[in-house]
């Protein structure tokens, strides 16, 4: 049934409740619901808030949102982990309904009596309706039988008896303990609770094969190690990461394995593709011999531990030739009418090094031992997983596998590679993961990114996180092949200031950015498939490595809360096509004077998104998203170029992305602003 009082369109809820909304402890979002009723009587909400212990909050009070939409909402932190829960409750509101035709009435001197006898006896109904919890309540109930009696005061003016009852105590008392009639109660609805880097953080991934590798003439190459790897985690850490992504460390196989440039014929001391997994030495459990042993493994864990870094590694589901499980269990792939087991494609795509599991052929086979493996590594200190290719494999493996893992280990973090149909990208977040890659890559012009980054912020962000990744071992896209280090820098600022989590594969900082062919996207001479050694000593000192401006991108993102949530991007108009502004506020503490939050921690980002070109543009702010006056004026310092600029609503702004493609600005009064 609906209710007395209608409650519909509730937010946030994810199919109807099947699933929980997200959230990570001590992020800030919005409930909100439709309530309305016939005539014209007013009506409010409110949400009751259920702990992952079982114990109910107070009823917190949603505010009217838009007018004249009948939207209602309130603004909650949830500050633990845990499945919470939360109920929107709606009611009659006599009071706010006396109150608006009182306010109509007593001033034109009609029934001024009869209006004063009612409201009386309706403040009456509200006193005798407070649950004293201590003096408090013993105040408020005092306060509301105060107005009653002075409604009745025949001495006193009516429009002096009806002053009484629009008093801020007033309202205080009735926002404590309101007057609810005809309460109608909605159906409860879950907000899974996930530890905050599930919602932001910074990535950096590398190969440890690369990391320490020797390449000589003349002489065979030698593998990186999990020790020599170990020494690039401290230049890492200091560049503000705070996740260390591995790509597979697991033996590769030898049948098919790729060459150099994704070649079929290989030379005898190539190392194969990291994704090819599985040989004689193990499989999905086991270490690559050259990288090391599992103690190395776990020295590298601890060694990021005490820089502050959490490792994540890849759960790619697949196997070369050689894996055992292919011999162990030949029923988990799928076997083609020649008698070959069908190797992975994605046409033009051919992976001929790569069988896929068949998830049909024996499921809970196939559950147990990935789950097997997972655990295996979370024993050895891993908490993060990035899944490989996750939209090829049934979506209901994913929601057994996830949902085991959340049962006893909540804090373990799965980010999906979804470079998928909306559809596949949606229903794997709703299910557990975590995180999600998306399509930020191949979104660069204004028109692109403003209705994208609308849509993840808003329309998808009670159950989609992005992470948004810069470049990939797969991905370099055109704009960075061809927009020199502006490009690099452009893109890192969307990235790392629209998404709370993002991410940069290594080489990113040195510009790599030469495709395999034209109108590729993969790299030449692809870290896949060799060892990519490189002296980042020297390029920092000779001014080509962009670590500095990433440092400074990373340390501004810690120092500021605004820029570590998703639900508060804001769009503002410039006037030109190749020029983006945006921003984000956390609103400071409540003012009862002015009835509004102050300013807060607010960042305002203006980019040129043109990696070639300068361009001049007026930007105009909606000052009030940024919790100022339209009429205000106020000092904006700039994080990337140290200067200091004089603003109100509209602004000139000129970028050069060969000097600072971009403003990233934080906000400040004037001695005498009006902010």
């Amino acid at each position: 049934m609906i209710g007395r009082i209608p409650v519909q369109d509730i937010q946030p809820v994810v199919d109807c409740g099947r699933w929980p909304a997200k959230a990570a402890a001590g992020e800030t979002f919005e409930i909100s619901a439709t309530v309305f009723r016939e005539g014209h009587d007013a009506v409010a909400a409110g949400v009751v808030l259920t702990d992952p212990a079982g114990a109910r909050g107070r009823l917190l009070p949603m505010r009217p949102l838009e007018p004249g939409t009948d939207r209602f909402g309130v603004t909650v932190t949830l500050p633990s982990e845990g499945t919470w829960h939360f109920r929107v409750e709606a009611w009659s509101d006599p009071v706010a309904t006396w109150l608006h035709d009182a306010g109509i009435k007593i001033p034109r001197d009609i029934d001024t009596d009869l209006m004063c006898e009612e409201g009386a006896r309706i403040f009456e109904r509200a006193a005798k309706a407070v649950r004293p919890n201590g003096c408090p309540g013993c105040a408020h109930r005092a306060e509301l039988q105060r107005v009653a009696d002075r409604l009745r005061d025949e001495e006193l003016d009516p429009r002096a008896r009806l002053a009484v009852a629009q008093l801020p105590e007033t309202a205080a008392a009735l926002a404590a303990h309101p007057l609810r009639e005809l309460v109608t109660r909605a159906p409860r609805y879950p907000v899974r609770v996930h530890r905050r880097r599930a919602l932001f953080g910074s990535w950096y991934e590398f190969f440890p094969r690369s990391e320490g590798a020797v390449l000589q003439e003349g002489a065979p190459p030698r593998s990186g190690t999990f020790r020599t790897a170990a020494e690039r985690l401290p230049a890492v850490a200091g560049m503000g990461f705070d996740i260390v992504y591995l790509p597979p460390i697991h033996p590769i196989g030898d049948t098919f394995r790729k060459g150099r440039n994704n070649t079929l014929h290989p030379e005898p001391d190539d190392p194969g593709s990291p994704w090819a997994i599985g040989s004689a030495d193990g499989g999905h459990d086991a270490i690559h011999p050259d990288l090391g042993t599992i103690e190395d493994f776990d020295a590298f864990v601890r060694r990021a531990r005490e820089l502050g870094l959490e490792i994540a590694i890849d759960l790619a589901l697949q196997c070369s030739p050689d894996h055992p499980w292919v011999k162990e269990h030949p029923e988990w792939f799928t076997v083609r009418a020649d008698g070959t087991i069908a190797y992975a494609e994605n046409p033009p795509k051919k992976y001929q090094d790569i069988y896929p599991l068949n998830f049909d052929k024996d499921p809970e086979g196939i559950l147990a031992e990935v789950e097997r493996v997972v655990r295996h590594w979370m024993d050895h200190g891993v908490r993060v997983f990035r899944v490989d290719n996750p939209h090829t494999k049934p979506v209901v493996f994913w929601e057994r596998l996830l949902g085991a893992i959340h049962a006893t280990d909540p804090d373990v973090i799965f980010l999906s590679e979804a470079f998928t149909r909306p559809a596949m990208l949606r229903g794997l977040a709703k299910i557990g993961f975590h995180q999600s890659y998306t399509y930020f890559t191949w979104k660069t012009s204004k028109p692109d990114l403003v209705d994208f980054l609308g849509e993840l912020s808003a329309e998808t962000a009670h159950y989609v996180r992005p992470n948004f990744f810069v470049n990939t071992p797969d991905i370099l896209h055109e704009y960075l092949q061809h927009g020199g280090l502006p490009a690099f820098k452009i893109r890192a600022v969307l990235a790392a200031l629209t998404s709370p989590s993002w991410g940069v594969y290594a080489g990113y900082e040195l510009g790599e950015n030469v495709a395999v062919r034209p109108g590729s996207e993969e790299y030449l001479n692809s870290e896949k498939y060799e060892y990519r050694p490189r002296d980042w000593a020297a390029a920092e000192q000779e001014g080509r490595s962009l670590a500095p401006f990433l440092t400074r991108l990373n340390l501004f993102r810690r120092a500021h809360p605004a820029v570590q949530e998703l639900r508060n991007l804001r769009f503002h108009d410039v006037d030109h096509p190749d020029m983006i502004c945006f921003s984000k506020r956390l609103p400071g503490a409540y003012d009862p004077a002015t009835r509004r939050s102050g300013p807060g921690d607010v960042v305002l980002v203006v980019v040129n998104l043109d990696p070639h070109n300068t361009h001049e543009a007026t930007v105009r702010l909606d000052l009030p998203a940024l919790g100022l006056d339209w009429n205000a004026d106020f000092i904006v310092d700039d994080e990337l170029s140290g200067e200091s600029y004089h603003w109100r609503q509209a602004n000139y702004v000129r970028l050069d992305p060969h000097i600072n493609p971009a403003h990233v600005l934080t906000l400040r009064a004037t001695p005498g602003g009006r902010t």
